[in-house]
């Protein structure tokens, strides 16, 4: 199968905003897209409102994007089991997203949020008030990284982002000072801080080197910063073209979930996030 850009259609503007960047992100990609409208059933006599979106969408950005091959796909059923069933058939995902308040339309804040903690391939959701919606919005790719855990797919995706878009990739990771409960009064001691904090940018240097290799043309700036990861990743994403963050697809007890970090930058961030599933 030939992998496409899939964007989730419903009637709101912010589904519309998001085929719009999804049709700058596969033409950039070289990719084909695949505009899915997932359609409520309905009695045959009844009207369909809906009628018809997809194709309409198709048409306008085929007059935007006359190089791009775009398909349509009416679909009915449960909007996150097709849109998950999508996803695994795409080389990303993208989804309308209102930000904090949640969503309307079919693609509610639930079925968002069950889509992203479902499905194996990254998915981005574009806010409804995002510059340059239409995916030319200026700006770097900003990484939000956690060292602790191997994040290759993760790192990969926003290099390979970072060349699509032809900008620089700013790589955050954020830490915590040792508390003195957990450490020695030598390790908590604050003139530690700017050791400790050296420690982890020679890590993180460590961890790029290999993607930096692979991609010599991607320009990369690294931060270490103390404090909280959304905080420092909201404020990096302010004018940047996309903001990339991780989830763990192992399973949890109670089902597939979103990280804390990853679920409150879907609500604050400024930008595009893309959420990257990986080990």
């Amino acid at each position: 199968m030939i992998p496409t850009v899939t964007v989730g259609l419903d009637t709101s503007k912010r589904s519309l905003n998001a085929a719009d960047w999804a049709a700058a992100e596969a033409e950039r990609r070289g990719l084909p897209l695949r505009l899915i409208h997932i359609k409520e059933a309905r009695p045959h006599a009844w009207p369909d409102p809906a009628a018809g979106l997809a194709d309409e969408v198709a048409e306008r950005l085929r007059a935007r994007h006359p190089g791009l091959a775009i398909r349509t796909d009416d679909r009915y059923g449960q909007p996150s089991t097709v849109l998950s069933t999508a996803a695994a058939e795409s080389a990303l995902l993208v989804l309308g997203s209102r930000g904090l308040g949640g969503m309307t339309g079919l693609l509610l804040g639930s079925v968002s949020r069950a889509t992203v903690a479902r499905t194996t391939r990254p998915v981005v959701l574009v806010r409804t008030r995002d510059e340059a919606a239409d995916g030319r919005r200026a700006g770097e790719v900003v990484l939000g990284l956690d060292l602790s855990r191997p994040c290759d797919a993760l790192i990969s995706f926003a290099f390979e982002a970072a060349a699509h878009h032809a900008t620089t990739l700013r790589v955050v990771h954020v830490w915590q000072p040792p508390t003195l409960h957990a450490y020695s009064p030598e390790e908590a001691a604050p003139d530690r801080r700017a050791d400790l904090g050296a420690r982890r940018a020679r890590t993180l240097n460590e961890a790029l080197r290999p993607w930096r290799a692979r991609h010599p043309g991607v320009e990369v700036t690294e931060e270490v910063l103390i404090g909280h990861p959304t905080h420092h990743l909201v404020r990096a994403a302010a004018g940047a073209a996309l903001l990339v963050v991780g989830r763990r697809t192992r399973e949890a007890a109670l089902g597939p979930r979103i990280g804390p970090v990853t679920h409150a930058a879907l609500h604050h961030s400024p930008a595009p996030v893309a959420v990257v599933p990986h080990d």
